[in-house]
């Protein structure tokens, strides 16, 4: 069983900060690559950023130059720094990582969401 439990959300003013932490634990050999997807009311699911193993980065967008993803591969956690937010950025956000298990085989597996809301 893997588990991601998300943290860091909240209701913050625009131009303000927050920063999501999500935490990976079970039995993984080691995880490919980690991101942060969001998904607002009326809308689908949306790849926010992702960072693979060797540290490379991948920025939706609408966040490039606002959001900054960093990974701790010896702790399994990922966070996502987001500064000068706005209200486009509500919605509630999931982390996700694309695990491999022992033996090769691999599988995506998703945190259970974090609000984030922003104010005018």
């Amino acid at each position: 069983q893997v588990q991601l439990v998300e943290s860091g959300g909240g209701l913050v003013q625009a131009g303000g900060s927050l920063r999501l932490s999500c935490a990976a634990s079970g039995n993984i050999l080691d995880i490919l690559t980690m991101g942060w997807y969001r998904q607002a009311p009326g809308n689908q699911r949306e790849l926010v950023a992702e960072i693979n193993i060797g540290g490379s980065t991948l920025y939706r967008d609408s966040v490039k130059g606002r959001f900054t993803i960093s990974r701790d591969n010896a702790k399994n956690t990922v966070n996502l720094q987001m500064n000068s937010l706005e209200p486009e950025d509500t919605a509630v956000y999931y982390c996700k990582a694309l695990v491999i298990f022992t033996g090769g085989a691999t599988a995506n597996h998703w945190g259970q969401g974090t609000q984030v809301t922003v104010s005018l």
